[in-house]
């Protein structure tokens, strides 16, 4: 049951921060990337923070300039579409042959765009759109909602299982702890933005927008694990992102 707000509260402003935090680090993985001159999955990581912090940026716009039926479905689109699946892609092309994450790509984009088409396309709820906060109840076409979790399964499929994996083999290594500090730090920061769109599906947003700010939090902390100087108590070797060996 939707919950409906007339006045925004503390926390409707915290997507703000997230944005903040978001633009930083997508910063940092560009920076990552050109300092190298490679790495696909740079740039899909890049990809995918900057679309999560596309997300929070809309939250935040709709919190301080209010809400329409345009901006709603262009946060659906940057949030509940691709706010994780750019991110689990540049997993895929660390740990996965780049043949097999061509074909991945191949056959999940055009889905991705499809859906963002239907979500743009479909009728809304006029009534039920909140002065403060979006939501998804407004889609007339309710059906496209029941597709969305597929993206979100694939997306925590490569992203935190690929984290969590690569979590537990480096604990099982010598001198590679930081990277299981690391990936661990990623699998929960991932988790965190899908345990708070539960709350989201069930009508409070809120707990949407605190999994978000958590999630981005431990996600770029793990990240610093990963590529870190080596630490003598740690590791000896330098490392990459989520669920990566590579460098």
């Amino acid at each position: 049951m939707e919950v409906a707000i007339t006045q925004p509260e503390p926390v409707h402003y915290l997507p703000i921060a997230t944005t903040i935090f978001s633009a930083i680090f997508c910063g940092l993985l560009l920076r990552r990337y050109f300092a190298r001159r490679s790495g696909a999955h740079l740039l899909w990581w890049a990809g995918g923070v900057f679309c999560y912090g596309l997300g929070t940026a809309l939250e935040g716009g709709i919190t301080i300039f209010g809400n329409s039926v345009a901006l709603t479905k262009a946060w659906y689109i940057a949030g509940a579409l691709l706010g994780g699946y750019p991110l689990a892609q540049g997993t895929v092309y660390l740990l996965l042959s780049r043949s097999t994450a061509n074909f991945l790509s191949a056959i999940t984009v055009p889905f991705i765009v499809l859906f963002s088409v239907l979500v743009i396309l479909s009728p809304a709820h006029e009534h039920l759109l909140e002065p403060h906060r979006p939501a998804g109840a407004i889609l007339e076409w309710r059906w496209i909602r029941y597709f969305t979790p597929l993206i979100n399964l694939y997306a925590v499929f490569f992203l935190v299982g690929g984290a969590m994996l690569s979590a537990v083999r480096y604990a099982r290594q010598s001198g590679t702890g930081n990277r299981a500090i690391g990936n661990a730090l990623i699998a929960l920061g991932a988790l965190m933005p899908a345990v708070g769109g539960v709350g989201a599906k069930a009508g409070r947003v809120e707990w949407l927008y605190i999994g978000e700010f958590v999630g981005i939090l431990f996600i770029w902390a793990g990240y610093a694990f990963c590529v870190a100087r080596p630490m003598p108590f740690l590791v000896h070797t330098e490392s990459e992102m989520p669920a990566a060996s590579g460098t």
